[in-house]
């Protein structure tokens, strides 16, 4: 890499890491504060931001971006709007900085607390979703760590917009100039020269494919947080209830097809009803879902009309690739199962990302083996994967759901981005 970035990227670690000292140092209420002028200033600045986004949409399309990114990429005032109030929730929560998460006095006498610190400086990596710009300086904003961000190409313009006006508007509310600083040079070697620096930055979190959250873990020299790739299930057991079930698969799968929560395997028991399943593959089809069925799925799929060749099928065979894929698009594989929970739970903890899991049953004890032993981050029985969020879950806005078990796990929010120290308080004890 060029010395230019790697000074320019080095410039701005150095401006974090003097910011995050003074941010470290603020209160609860003056950072709550500088939040909601960060809100205002987005809704100020919507037009503009939308503007800017505009520029990037139309260079989407002109590169042959697929619906589903566009999806991701693509800003309106509503959208904005979202930014701005999730920044407002987040403010309204209670300070993660300062608790005392332990207190007990020692034998000797010694007073020892272990209270909640900021990281220090959080650099976050991130794709073609524009909004995670306000979310993750927002998060790091409110516990008080300063953040370089570092957005995807495909969003340059967005990024750089949002990004300035919340970084005037944080400066603008007394908080250190440097906390929320941006990467703007598109040249990917940036990437690289921000995961060297060791005992500057103190974390990255990458937010985004597995290409890249497998070339940070392999390149960084700055530990790494991962926020996992959602190759998740709705898992149909054979005691469902036919019409929650084609409700929750629905929702999970069609609800945006583009987010990691959104499901992208089926497992059906063989038991569960044949006209059940016909019924769900014919509306996930008539959503414009491709269908990527086993033999037996394929059958039924057929038996619901669908078309199964030809170049305007509706499903077609599954290959051995499909269970594992991410699909983040109008895709999803189907498969049946034969062997109850205990086959279902092996082909989860075997394609599955540690994502987010569902059961759909209504037998409480193939519910309770499947929260048991699937090995996930979200497990849940009778209800959408679309639900695993942070907003969702009452921890405000996130960077990203976390399928790591060291550190943090789930939705990626703010007591993720503290840590701790012990603070010890004598009276003159020296030890023997």
């Amino acid at each position: 890499m060029s010395k230019a970035i790697i000074e320019e990227v080095g410039h701005l670690a150095e401006q974090a890491k003097a910011a995050s000292a003074a941010l470290a140092r603020t209160s609860g209420e003056e950072r709550a504060a500088a939040l909601a002028a960060m809100a205002c200033a987005l809704r100020r600045e919507s037009a503009a931001i939308v503007a800017a986004n505009g520029r990037d949409m139309d260079a989407g399309r002109a590169a042959g971006m697929d619906e589903a990114l566009l999806d991701r990429l693509m800003l309106d005032g509503d959208r904005v709007e979202a930014m701005a109030c999730a920044l407002e929730e987040l403010a309204e929560l209670p300070d993660p900085l300062g608790r005392v998460l332990e207190q007990r006095r020692l034998p000797d006498g010694i007073e020892l607390a272990r209270v909640s610190v900021p990281l220090g400086v959080v650099g976050i990596i991130y794709e073609a979703r524009p909004n995670v710009t306000a979310d993750a300086a927002g998060i790091c904003l409110r516990s008080g760590n300063a953040c370089i961000l570092r957005g995807g190409s495909q969003a340059r313009h967005s990024n750089e917009a949002i990004a300035s006006v919340l970084a005037d508007a944080a400066a603008d509310a007394g908080m250190p100039r440097g906390c929320i600083c941006s990467i703007g040079t598109t040249d990917r070697a940036a990437t690289d020269a921000l995961m060297q620096l060791h005992g500057t930055v103190d974390v990255i979190i990458p937010r985004g494919g597995a290409g890249l959250i497998r070339h940070c873990v392999e390149t960084s020299k700055v530990p790494v947080i991962e926020t996992g790739t959602g190759n998740c299930h709705i898992y149909v057991h054979e005691s469902a209830d036919a019409a929650m079930a084609e409700a929750i698969v629905v929702n999970a799968k069609c609800r945006r097809f583009g987010v990691c929560n959104a499901a992208e395997t089926l497992l059906v028991d063989v038991g569960f009803p044949a006209d059940a399943l016909a019924r769900i593959l014919r509306s996930l089809a008539d959503r414009g879902v491709l269908l990527h069925c086993d033999a037996a799925a394929l059958d039924a799929a057929a038996g619901a009309g669908l078309a199964c060749a030809g170049p305007d099928a509706q499903a077609i065979a599954a290959s051995e690739a499909d269970w594992e894929t991410e699909y983040l698009g109008p895709h999803l594989a189907v498969r049946t199962i034969e062997g109850g929970v205990d086959a279902a739970v092996a082909h989860i903890n075997r394609y599955g990302t540690r994502h987010s899991e569902a059961i759909v049953a209504a037998d409480e004890e193939a519910i309770g083996a499947f929260l048991r032993d699937v090995d996930a981050a979200a497990v849940y029985a009778n209800a959408s994967t679309a639900f695993t969020d942070g907003g969702q879950f009452g921890l405000g806005a996130e960077i990203g759901i976390s399928t790591q078990k060291l550190h943090a796990r789930g939705p990626f929010a703010l007591d993720a981005l503290t840590s701790y120290k012990y603070v010890l308080r004598g009276s003159g004890q020296v030890r023997s």
